[in-house]
């Protein structure tokens, strides 16, 4: 069993470090299929196996956290997998726990969380709950394109993520917008999307 998880290996790895952060992975659900997602040609990145048997309960989660030093890390992340945000209650439980002991938390998201939790101020909840940092996949210049390279799930996609967008902005998280540059997208259109929404901009 590695040092940072809580459930065996052979089931996938709940955290993950790299670059000075610590990133947490709490699912295979997603509500895109984006088309150059490494979902479809890895089961993992960093030497690290992500692909979930399954997903781990807050329990597993706060006790491979607790065994760390977290403040060895930049910044403790949700990402992996998958869409962190189809699990919108863990990921409120775990920010809070977390931001209670002063860590800087991030969600890297597609942006899709008002569609996939209805009926709910994904933003606000966000950041009553700690959350500092959004990173959002922007990944394209237009709907129809989004559509194609993304592939996502649920009608109105596109504008429920330039929306969440706007919204984390407003709400003062820290905002940055990314694309994957090696797709056939304009990046100099999506880097001006994202000026106009506020939020800095980075290809990946």
């Amino acid at each position: 069993m590695s040092e940072y998880n809580s459930i065996p290996e052979a089931e996938g790895a709940i955290l993950y470090e790299e670059f000075g952060n610590l990133y947490l992975n709490i699912t295979n659900q997603c509500s895109a299929r984006c088309v150059f997602c490494v979902r479809y040609f890895a089961d993992g990145v960093y030497g690290y196996h992500l692909r979930l048997s399954r997903e781990p309960s807050e329990e597993d989660m706060l006790s491979a956290l607790e065994r760390l030093d977290l403040s060895q890390y930049r910044e403790v992340v949700f990402t992996g997998f998958g869409e962190p945000t189809c699990r919108f209650d863990f990921v409120l439980s775990i920010t809070k726990w977390l931001s209670g002991r002063g860590i800087f938390v991030r969600l890297d998201t597609n942006g899709h969380a008002a569609l996939i939790n209805p009926g709910r101020d994904a933003v606000a909840e966000l950041k009553a709950a700690g959350m500092k940092a959004v990173s959002v996949s922007l990944n394209a210049e237009s709907e129809e394109t989004y559509n194609r390279l993304c592939r996502p799930l649920l009608k109105g996609s596109y504008q429920a993520m330039l929306d969440f967008t706007k919204q984390a902005v407003e709400a003062g998280l820290q905002t940055r917008m990314t694309v994957v540059g090696k797709q056939d997208i304009d990046v100099e259109e999506c880097r001006r999307i994202a000026d106009r929404l506020g939020a800095s901009f980075r290809v990946r």
